[in-house]
């Protein structure tokens, strides 16, 4: 079987899904490649960070998130005692949503078919190439041979990828030194609260519920069983008794649907980009799953990559647009790594210098304006890509250039975000003595409105009301390219 197609991407998970339907909102024909023959069942990845659930919001999907999860205003670093406040965060979404993986890979595969997506499952990619005519992978799906030919090649395939492996793409690090396990079970005895999180000198626990009313996650990082291997099985009864010991009470696991173990095991891509082959989240970067970020930055390559991929296919930006891909991702991949290092020496400091530098740094935390900057990191809403890709026809107030633009109201009552559900660039006239033309690198929507004078503004629609620019030039991923002094 041999098919033609604008972009293949390959693996179906949340990273994978959301770029293949940011490519097809754009008009492209995708390909979606994937080994498993079924969706996901386990729940694996739990929290959906406020920068995500705002990705999601600029495509109008967030409602369908927002209804299946369950939020919580806190989070954690390193599991400090000092929680993160993120109910500080300014954002219409001040929380971390509880919603385990596999629902958010069926919203998106549900979000992905409506769209026209090609979905292929049980498809195995064991080759990928690049020659002048395009990229190509080839494989066997149902025991038949196939090959895809495309613009370009997304790799979305996990921390094993084939993908990187084939495009010669150095992923460097740190090797394992620990395992934790985790499991997803029904508990016989109440928590003393909707959550629980203990470190001591036993151990590390944390527990959550599923929102399910029914299961609850449990987390353990077991001092005395630390070294474990990763691929070893995990029992109920391991993950009971270093629960038990940890919390130094029982909460009687049992009925467990899902058991797990996991490693520190930490790597960053060295490149992004590698001539038509990009990557994407795991394949990109693997980490301990500290403050359950992996999903949330992969999702955010994904968003970034999507809208670039298509504005070159469709012939409306130049080739070296997609660099920017590499040279705005890539750094935050590495703050990733450096921030998830930094959380595995908490995580794993059991003794007493340990412990007393977990109590200096969750004091530290106390101070809002350290809170404040940490919530920012781990929720994703601290981004910034700097400078503007697109040439501006004025000056400009430089401090928006590359800003994240949360939802904002307009005068009109409607929502900012609203303008960015077809994924174009906005161009958004504020005052009359604004250019009624911009060029832009793909799609471009432009609309004269004023922002809503109102006592309840956020922080930055307060400020962007202060600074009085005259328009702003919106990226489709919902940051300012510039705006207009």
């Amino acid at each position: 079987m041999k098919s033609n197609t604008d972009v293949i991407v390959v693996g179906a998970g949340p990273v994978g899904l959301l770029l293949a339907c940011e490519l097809r909102l754009a008009g492209l024909d995708v390909v979606l490649l994937e080994r498993r023959s079924e969706p996901v069942r386990d729940s694996r990845a739990l929290g959906m960070h406020a920068r995500t659930i705002e990705t999601l919001g600029l495509r109008g999907l967030a409602p369908h998130f927002l209804e299946r999860g369950r939020p919580f205003g806190v989070g954690h670093y390193g599991a400090l005692e000092t929680m993160l406040n993120f109910s500080a965060l300014d954002s219409g979404y001040p929380f971390q949503l509880v919603i385990p993986q596999s629902l958010t890979e069926q919203l998106l595969e549900e979000r992905a078919r409506e769209l026209g997506v090609r979905v292929q499952r049980d498809a195995t990619v064991d080759e990928t190439w690049q020659d002048d005519a395009g990229v190509h992978a080839s494989g066997t799906v149902g025991g038949q041979r196939f090959t895809f030919s495309g613009a370009y090649l997304a790799g979305c395939d996990g921390a094993r990828s084939a993908v990187r492996r084939q495009a010669g793409i150095a992923f460097d690090g740190v090797e394992a030194g620990t395992t934790t396990m985790l499991g997803d079970v029904q508990l016989r005895a109440p928590l003393p609260a909707p959550a629980l999180m203990k470190v001591n000198q036993e151990g590390v626990l944390m527990i959550v519920p599923l929102g399910d009313g029914v299961h609850h996650r449990l987390i353990v990082l077991d001092a005395r069983r630390r070294d474990v291997p990763v691929a070893e099985p995990v029992t109920l009864e391991e993950l009971a008794d270093g629960a038990r010991r940890i919390a130094g009470c029982d909460y009687l696991p049992s009925q467990a649907r899902w058991l797990s173990r996991f490693s520190d095991e930490t790597r960053h891509a060295a490149q992004y980009r590698q001539g038509r082959i990009f990557l994407a989240g795991d394949a990109a970067h693997i980490h301990m799953p500290a403050g359950g970020q992996g999903m949330n930055v992969g999702m955010q390559d994904a968003f970034n990559l999507g809208w670039k991929m298509a504005a070159v296919v469709r012939g409306q930006a130049p080739q070296g647009l997609l660099d920017s891909y590499h040279n705005e991702r890539h750094p935050l991949g590495a703050q990733l790594f450096r921030n998830t290092m930094a959380q595995t020496a908490l995580l794993t400091s059991f003794d007493q210098r340990g412990l007393a530098l977990r109590a200096e740094i969750s004091g530290l935390l106390t101070q809002p304006e350290v809170n404040l900057k940490l919530a920012l990191q781990i929720s994703g809403l601290g981004i910034g890509y700097g400078a503007a890709l697109s040439e501006p026809p004025a000056p400009v107030l430089p401090e928006w250039s590359g800003r994240r633009i949360p939802e904002m109201t307009l005068a009109d009552g409607g929502s900012l975000h609203g303008l960015l559900h077809q994924g174009e660039w906005l161009y958004l006239r504020l005052r009359e003595d604004a250019p009624h033309a911009v060029a832009c690198p793909g799609r471009l929507r432009t609309v004269s409105a004023a922002l809503a004078p109102s006592p309840d503004l956020g922080a930055s629609q307060a400020e962007l009301m202060a600074a009085g620019p005259r328009a702003l030039l919106i990226r489709p991923d919902g940051y300012a390219d510039y705006a207009l002094a």
